[in-house]
């Protein structure tokens, strides 16, 4: 039986705190055996639990807060758009991508696609 809309909705919230909050292992936590991420779309797709975490571990230790703005449910597939603000040194790094995913039985990930360049990226 697919996921129910309140457990993928959980999902990715917990997804989009631990972007702004957590671990590379708690956000990996949230896929699937044989998921995949392609971050930003047109970029190498990861496909193993270890090029995943590599990515993830790009965001640890970073002063970083983030926020969902709006999620669309459509069975096993959501897209959404978060807002993540990252402050390094005097500068502050605003980005709101819209991420697809798709998700399996049990809610967790199976694919990523996040969609942004850096000229969707703030600076102030």
């Amino acid at each position: 039986m697919a996921a129910s809309r309140d457990t993928i909705l959980g999902t990715i919230q917990r997804y989009v705190d631990l972007v702004g909050a957590g671990t590379a292992a708690e956000i990996v936590d949230l896929y699937a055996v044989g998921a995949t991420v392609e971050d930003p779309v047109g970029s190498e797709v990861r496909s193993t639990r270890e090029s995943i975490l590599e990515f993830y571990s790009g965001l640890e230790g970073l002063e970083q807060q983030s926020t969902l703005l709006s999620v669309r449910i459509a069975g096993t597939e959501a897209a959404f758009q978060f807002e993540l603000i990252t402050k390094a040194g005097d500068q502050t790094y605003t980005l709101s991508p819209i991420d697809v995913m798709t998700f399996d039985d049990d809610g967790r990930i199976a694919s990523m696609r996040a969609f942004w360049a850096g000229e969707d990226m703030a600076v102030s």
